[in-house]
């Protein structure tokens, strides 16, 4: 089960964390500028209501005057939404007072209805009040004593209709909200394109490593941040072991080969020199041992080949030098070893020693069968690297085209050869993870085409 994309998540993290914290900026924001105005609109109040108290005048037997009482125009006009009132206060206790003994055009014919706690004297109480059309209203109040003898409490309050404060505290809102969006989207980029270039050096790793698998490069090369050196460094310490381990495999297979040869050629020439029965027996059992020994040493040599990583062995070269062998090798039949026209400059993620093997084994089988020529093509097909040997013998009936592949089977006894060759081809393709596999050729006789990983 995949666990998802490291960008997606670490965008995913970083975009709800931001997205939190400008809605949290937001509403602190919008909350501290609701208070400034709201802070601000009292103030406007208090100064109406000193204007008022500055205004207020008693005469005897007239009552209670106000001489220019609106400093704001607004105080003239019928519900405009700011308002003021003066309520008499009775002297005796008990009493309620008269409310609205003086107020503001901009009540009309209403009057505001007020606790009956009065305000205070030095300063001014804030209330929330309702008008007759049920709006909230922010109010101060403030009782006021005349110096007249005869002059009677008043309790002097100025109010405003909230709402005045809603259209600021909605532009406001609105130009937070865009401001906040463009830095929402302008965060949003730089954290896109702060995670492009903190994962830019996971994709060059992922190059580097397809660059080893493919054989183009034998170790992670390239400068990497601090945090990734660590790993590229253990990386590379592990494919300088596994090419150790390959090396060491291949020269105690060369080793096991040497030592076992030589006291088989020792068997072989000294059963030669006798014609006894016992000496036959000999020849026999040596020609066999040699052939388990070629073949298991080729599995082993495959085997270790595989488990490397960072083959590339490029095909044409060792093409041409093994055609150039073949041809000295058939001279006598004056067989005509050839490299198709279309044939690519390919390469093998193997080892070279095992491509010689490989090749020589069938253009070897190739020219025991050809009459006049041998005809080799090297082309790409489904990924892999395909190798074509043509000739223009008599071909193989399909019937045995499995057969020949089997250890120890010769097709035609009287051709020379040991019949280890095609099994040894098998061998080492399907270790690779490749296919051998006779066809029809083109020319006449038969086409063997093998295929093998690409590098």
């Amino acid at each position: 089960m995949k666990g998802g994309s490291l960008r997606l998540r670490l965008l995913a993290g970083t975009l709800a964390w931001m997205l939190a914290a400008i809605a949290l900026a937001g509403w602190g924001l919008r909350t501290l500028f609701q208070e400034h105005i709201t802070r601000q609109f009292e103030e406007q109040l208090v100064l109406q209501l000193d204007h008022l108290s500055g205004a207020v005048d008693w005469q005897p037997g007239r009552g209670i005057s106000v001489a220019h009482p609106a400093a704001d125009g607004r105080m003239e006009q019928p519900l405009s939404g700011l308002y003021w009132q003066i309520d008499q206060l009775s002297a005796r206790p008990g009493e309620p007072p008269r409310a609205a003994v003086a107020r503001s055009r901009s009540l009309w014919d209403q009057q505001l209805t007020l606790p009956a706690a009065p305000g205070t004297v030095q300063g001014h109480s804030t209330l929330q009040l309702h008008d007759a059309q049920g709006h909230a209203l922010l109010a101060v109040a403030r009782t006021l004593r005349l110096p007249e003898d005869e002059a009677p409490p008043l309790r002097l309050v100025v109010a405003g209709d909230q709402q005045l404060l809603a259209e600021p505290l909605k532009s406001f809102t609105h130009m937070l909200l865009m401001a906040l969006g463009m830095l929402a989207l302008g965060l949003a980029a730089a954290v896109a394109l702060q995670l492009q270039l903190a994962l830019r050096p996971l994709k060059l790793l992922h190059q580097r490593l397809s660059q080893v698998r493919s054989g183009a490069a034998a170790q992670l090369g390239g400068r990497f941040p601090q945090e990734l050196e660590p790993l590229v460094a253990e990386f590379n310490h592990v494919l300088a072991e596994n090419a150790d381990m390959v090396q060491r495999a291949r020269t105690q297979a060369g080793n096991l080969a040497h030592a076992v040869h030589t006291p088989l050629t020792i068997l072989a020439n000294a059963a030669a020199q006798e014609g006894t029965p016992l000496a036959r027996l000999v020849q026999e059992q040596v020609v066999l041992a040699r052939r388990q020994v070629d073949w298991h040493l080729a599995r082993a040599r495959a085997a270790a080949a595989v488990r490397a990583t960072g083959l590339r062995t490029p095909v044409l070269q060792p093409l041409r030098a093994l055609l150039r062998t073949m041809t000295r090798l058939h001279d006598a039949r004056d067989l005509s070893f050839e490299i198709a026209p279309q044939a690519q400059d390919l390469a093998f993620r193997g080892e070279p020693q095992d491509l010689y093997e490989l090749l020589g084994n069938l253009i070897d089988n190739a020219g025991k069968w050809a009459r006049t020529r041998v005809v080799v093509d090297v082309q790409r097909a489904a990924g892999e690297l395909c190798i074509t040997v043509d000739d223009d013998g008599p071909g193989i009936p399909e019937e045995q085209r499995q057969r020949m592949f089997e250890r120890g089977v010769q097709l035609d006894e009287r051709r020379p050869g040991s019949g280890l060759g095609l099994d040894i081809v098998r061998a080492l393709a399907d270790s690779y993870g490749g296919s051998v596999q006779a066809l029809p050729s083109p020319l006449g006789g038969a086409r063997l085409r093998l295929c093998l990983p690409a590098a």
